[in-house]
């Protein structure tokens, strides 16, 4: 059983979207030729794409242009939202390459015309999956060197509370802390206290909203 579970994790998860049934098995039964590939979702319109993507969070998705509710390249720059990392592959049986560049600015990597052939799809998925794995990389070497920043000005700025420091860098690192949507509610009082000294009110307003509904939120 951990055997099994191990492979499945391995496997690039994808989903399918297309309003046309045909297209939608025949794309599954190209897929299920690719022992590194699992479907995980199936969509028949441009809704249940983003819906199905927002619940299963798939590596990659294919999705046909044309389709009813959101169209594949509304969908796919609404799944890219929720989801930066997820590869996309655009299917399309119009002649009409405007499209490709539009797919293309919105951060889709493949692009394939109507009827494609099992290999032209299985490169696609490969190469896609070759491109995500290096865009989250990117990304968890950006949230690592994110932490270890964090880590550093919560160090400075436990000493600047402790002196009392009031000078620009203690502001600048409070004001960095505070654009952590999470930021502590110590440290936010602590930069109230800076604006009052430095008579920034401008600023102070600002902060007082935020510090007030995180208040709220605080368990009684």
């Amino acid at each position: 059983m951990a055997q099994t579970d191990m492979s499945l994790k391995n496997k690039v998860r994808v989903l399918i979207a297309d309003d046309i049934q045909e297209t939608r098995r025949s794309v599954r039964l190209m897929l299920s030729l690719n022992p590194n590939v699992m479907v995980v979702a199936i969509a028949k319109d441009g809704a249940e794409a983003i819906e199905l993507s927002r619940e299963h969070h798939p590596d990659i998705v294919i999705l046909d242009i044309n389709m009813p509710k959101f169209d594949g390249l509304e969908a796919f720059k609404e799944i890219s939202q929720i989801y930066p990392d997820t590869g996309c592959i655009i299917i399309t049986a119009d002649r009409d390459t405007t499209p490709l560049g539009m797919a293309m600015s919105l951060g889709a990597q493949e692009f394939l015309l109507k009827p494609f052939s099992i290999e032209e799809l299985n490169e696609a998925v490969n190469r896609v999956t070759a491109q995500v794995g290096k865009s989250r990389r990117k990304l968890l070497e950006a949230d690592q060197i994110y932490q270890k920043s964090e880590v550093y000005l919560k160090q400075l700025a436990d000493e600047y509370a402790k002196s009392k420091r009031t000078d620009i860098l203690a502001l600048g690192v409070f004001e960095q802390l505070a654009e952590n949507p999470e930021c502590e509610l110590r440290w936010l009082r602590t930069l109230a206290m800076l604006y009052i000294v430095r008579q920034e009110w401008g600023k102070l307003k600002a902060l007082a909203d935020r510090l007030e509904r995180q208040a709220q939120k605080q368990p009684k």
